[in-house]
């Protein structure tokens, strides 16, 4: 038992999420809201909302209309009244529910919806495309969701008016690579609903492009949350699960690698690339995205994206998969914005080669001739030069470093790092590569020597050639970058470690700044390291607008 317990350790060095549940969401019947003044409107709201959780859709959906109506009409009085604001998006909340419980489509066709003797006729605008079709995607009212998970102990929203929902693609999209998007949608949307006389109008707010509505005669701030559709993107899809898989295989998983977007593309704002290190996702990333979502002025100016891919790669190669991507959104999204890269442990070594003049100074360090002289097949050299001669990108204007082993981790080089190093499965292509390459290869008595291609736990070593060659080079001129780290809360920096990664190799000269914090490996999670982030986003578009 011991020694198995040894190996599932090896396993999970330098990563952060494991495998248990980040994230689980159930649906729930909402209550309506108390009221907390004597208000006649307010009354008669509240009664009509009562009476819809006993209907069929048709008729309730006439109640939730003439529910949110008659608050509606209290907020043009009084537009910080709490009690209305809670009883319009609880009114607009069952609305939208009660639309597709009764098969209505009221951005096709109007449909006039009874009344006591009247009725609303209610509408929505036609879709300016398919992709804000509303009849793709499942609507879930956020205040129906109970979400819990490791990552998910609170659930912060953006207050103000609307209903929030989580669109949900009833679809994958087919071109989902080529688009640099999820395989299928979680968007966060806000329903209002709008009246003149007795048309109501419902619209879908994109909160990604408006932070508040006009409603009646007033302007209010929009309802949002952001983290619902993350919440149900993990539950449902569970993308903590290929961590563990993808270190010990990571050819199976090949096409798992791939730069996404997390909404929208917007020329206006500057990428933001998150970058996870060995046996994560994506999904460790979640936590800080909550966060710096929920600041009105970083979701302004930043677009978020993610990188993920096979961490048991050796990061070299993974680097040079994450430059093709790069170059993809060069061409796909022709003069976006600079990006700014934050790298979380090996991540953060991939992201420092973003930023680093290279040229084929490596190459030399591993062979006696030049790439073109080295004899090896072209498929070889391919791949070896991708890995190997590489420059900085122009397209780089900041990266942030988070518990990054940038000198490697003696972890790696011990006995808990042979038994992980020895339980990933080399990729057929690194064999032949490596039998090429065997021979030619200079010797370097300071070097690990392996018996095999390297993986991405033998390249988070100090002996390892590359980590070694890498940490000769300095990083280019005129790209500021910024170091966080953990030191378990002791205090003893220089002699500090975050547990797996030592203070002398997460350190660098010449950063712009440095932040160490009471955290273990997994610093991207801790709160004080997430308001440094947002605190450099902040400064980052500051020195820009200069």
């Amino acid at each position: 038992m011991k020694s198995w317990k040894n190996i599932v350790f090896a396993l999970s060095i330098f990563g952060a999420c494991g495998c248990a549940h980040l994230a689980t969401v159930k649906t729930m019947q909402p209550r309506v809201p108390p009221i907390a003044s004597s208000d006649a409107q307010l009354r008669d709201a509240t009664e009509c909302l009562m009476r819809a959780e006993r209907e069929e859709p048709i008729v309730s959906l006439g109640n939730d209309l003439a529910a949110a109506k008659l608050s509606l009409n209290v907020l043009d009085q009084r537009p910080d009244d709490s009690s209305a604001q809670s009883t319009y998006n609880f009114s607009v909340g069952r609305a939208v529910g009660n639309i597709e419980r009764a098969n209505l489509q009221p951005w096709r066709q109007s449909s006039r919806i009874p009344f006591n003797q009247g009725s609303f006729l209610l509408s929505t605008a036609r879709p300016v495309d398919a992709e804000h079709d509303p009849s793709r995607y499942d609507l879930f009212p956020t205040d129906t969701l109970k979400i819990s998970g490791r990552f998910f102990k609170t659930s912060p929203r953006v207050s103000g008016i609307g209903a929030p929902l989580v669109a949900v693609g009833r679809e994958e999209n087919p071109q989902f690579r080529q688009q640099y998007k999820l395989r299928r949608v979680y968007a966060p949307a806000t329903a209002v609903i709008q009246f003149s006389g007795q048309k109501a109008d419902l619209k879908f707010v994109d909160p990604f492009q408006a932070e508040r509505v006009a409603l009646g005669k007033r302007n209010f701030p929009l309802a949002v949350d952001f983290s619902a559709p993350t919440a149900m993107l993990i539950a449902r899809e569970r993308p903590e699960r290929l961590g563990f898989a993808r270190v010990i295989n990571p050819q199976k998983y090949a096409d798992t690698a791939r730069l996404t977007q997390l909404q929208p593309f917007d020329r206006a704002r500057t990428p933001v690339i998150f970058v996870h290190g060995l046996q994560e996702t994506p999904a460790s990333w979640t936590p800080m995205f909550d966060s710096l979502r929920n600041d009105p002025w970083i979701r302004e100016h930043y677009q978020f994206w993610v990188y993920s891919y096979p961490s048991g790669y050796p990061y070299p190669y993974s680097a040079a998969l994450f430059r093709q991507d790069l170059d993809g959104i060069d061409r796909a999204f022709p003069n976006h914005k600079r990006v700014v890269l934050i790298g979380h442990s090996m991540g953060g070594m991939i992201c420092r080669l973003m930023i680093t003049d290279a040229g084929d100074k490596i190459w030399h360090d591993f062979f006696a001739t030049s790439p073109a002289k080295t004899p090896l097949s072209s498929d070889t050299r391919k791949l070896l030069e991708e890995s190997l001669v590489f420059n900085h990108r122009p397209d780089v204007q900041r990266v942030i470093f988070i518990s990054t082993p940038h000198r490697g981790s003696k972890l790696a080089s011990g006995w808990i790092g042979r038994i992980g190093a020895a339980l990933v499965r080399t990729p057929r292509r690194f064999t032949s590569v490596y039998a090429s390459t065997k021979p030619l290869l200079v010797a370097d008595p300071a070097a690990r020597t392996l018996k095999r291609m390297p993986n991405s736990v033998d390249t988070l070593a100090p002996n390892d050639r590359f980590v070694q060659a890498v940490d000769k080079l300095p990083i280019t001129r005129g790209i500021p970058y910024h170091s966080i780290m953990g030191d378990r809360g002791r205090g003893n920096t220089p002699n500090s470690s975050d547990g797996i990664v030592p203070y002398w190799s997460s350190h660098l000269d010449g950063a712009q700044s440095e932040l160490i914090v009471n955290s273990d490996h997994g610093a991207q999670l801790n709160p004080e390291a997430i308001h440094e982030v947002a605190r450099i986003l902040k400064e980052n578009l500051a020195v820009a607008s200069r």
